[in-house]
């Protein structure tokens, strides 16, 4: 398989689905001109015009409102946010109108969009431009909320959503756009959603994490296993809907757990993850639970101050190694 960015497998996976489906198209602050504050978008505007791909004017909520009506007029449309931050500008038509309109009208009408969004922290964007806001998304039902790591699952993934009838917040790092990894070549090549995988096996620990901190979670299995410990780390992928059994049977498999999330710790995606381990297999622990998460602080701009705020690759080993010291 070839090996490619993440940010290039996104921007092969919006190309490949807007030559198969004319009715595909994709707006956003700097979109067309600029080809995206990432280049995501690099080269659409040129190949797919500019009927199909326009900028917009700085307003989030116009951006999802306008996408919202377009989907629900039979357009598949793409409306990228230059960052997740900016979606709390949205909020109403995304909780309000995005999530409940198919359900409102009685199922008579689809909402077939993507909303992609850029977010996370790490690259010295401050307390305003460097939050994980998932569990914001997560909490609303109504849409799915994907989170790939890798570059295949991003554009397996986005794919998928893009072909959905549901609608779909996108998460992308921005630590990971120059990430690199296999990508398949299969031009039809997808990635279901609501299905984690389970990217290495092990019989010790599982560690649960998505988006960058699977990253990191992998790190750090790869220095524990040079100890003798090995880890099982399954990514999520996908938030909602959310693969329970994937991470439970993998728990009790191995009857100690590692949560990681990069968003604040108080009411986060962990300490739900933490709950239906313990539901689905409390008899299987050997330990308690352990979580790794971003601290309850608005993100410094300062770059060491920075990087205490978020899960790094040897908070998880510590975790790794305080659970498998505890025991019930």
């Amino acid at each position: 398989m070839p090996e490619m960015t993440y940010r290039d497998a996104l921007n092969l996976a919006l190309k490949e689905e807007m030559r198969r489906d004319p009715t595909v198209v994709t707006w956003g602050e700097d979109v067309a001109l600029y080809e995206g504050s990432f280049k995501v978008t690099r080269g659409l505007l040129a190949e797919f015009g500019e009927e199909r791909v326009k900028d917009t004017p700085i307003s989030e909520n116009t951006i999802i409102g306008v996408a919202i009506g377009a989907a629900m007029g039979g357009l598949r449309p793409i409306a990228e946010l230059m960052t997740v931050n900016f979606a709390l500008l949205a909020m109403d038509q995304l909780i309000n109108h995005m999530t409940k309109i198919r359900y409102m009208f009685g199922g008579q009408v689809n909402l077939p969009m993507v909303v992609r969004a850029p977010g996370g922290g790490g690259s010295q964007l401050a307390a305003q431009h460097s939050q994980s806001l998932e569990t914001f998304f997560m909490h609303a039902p109504g849409m799915h909320v994907l989170v790939p790591a890798t570059p295949a699952d991003a554009r397996g993934l986005l794919k998928s959503a893009i072909r959905d009838n549901n609608p779909v917040m996108f998460l992308e790092h921005e630590l990971l756009y120059n990430s690199k990894g296999e990508v398949p070549e299969d031009p039809e090549f997808t990635v279901p959603l609501g299905k984690a995988e389970v990217k290495r096996e092990g019989k010790d620990v599982t560690i649960v994490a998505y988006s960058r901190m699977t990253v990191l979670a992998l790190a750090a299995a790869d220095t524990l296993a040079k100890e003798g410990i090995f880890c099982e780390v399954v990514d999520l992928r996908s938030l909602a809907p959310l693969d329970t059994e994937t991470f439970v049977v993998s728990a009790r498999k191995t009857g100690r757990a590692v949560v990681v999330e990069e968003c604040w710790r108080t009411a986060g995606l962990g300490g739900h993850l933490a709950s239906l381990i313990y539901e689905g297999c409390f008899d299987s622990l050997r330990a308690p639970v352990r979580r790794v998460s971003g601290l309850d602080v608005p993100m410094p701009y300062s770059r060491k101050l920075e990087r205490l705020c978020i899960p790094q690759e040897e908070d998880i080993v510590a975790a790794v190694k305080e659970t498998l010291k505890a025991q019930y």
